[in-house]
């Protein structure tokens, strides 16, 4: 099956920017890895972990506009508007098109 990594990332900022859970919790692979570098660097792994992870980022760092939207090599790159400043995204998928990394940090 085919997808479009752009349009992921662009449907993950919505599903961010709507504070839907569901929806972003669906769009990561079962073994998915998150990486943030907001406030100190933290792995999260496992789907209880990412529910948490998501519900705080929810409510203490709501998405704004979108910033930027690249190709790289490993996927896809958003950067897009928080309270804190511009964070950036780099979105690595599995062959479904599921999110099965995410190395997100603010912009500098």
């Amino acid at each position: 099956m085919s997808f479009d990594p752009m349009a992921v990332a662009v449907d993950w900022l919505d599903a961010y920017r709507a504070g839907d859970i569901e929806a972003i919790l669906e769009m990561y692979a079962e073994d998915a890895v998150v990486h943030c570098g907001c406030g100190g660097v933290k792995t999260i792994t496992g789907r209880q972990a990412l529910r948490a992870y998501w519900l705080d980022r929810l409510r203490e760092y709501p998405a704004g506009t979108l910033d930027d939207l690249n190709h790289s090599d490993d996927g896809t790159i958003i950067s897009y508007v928080t309270s804190t400043g511009v964070m950036s995204a780099l979105f690595a998928f599995d062959a479904t098109g599921r999110i099965k990394e995410l190395d997100c940090s603010p912009s500098h």
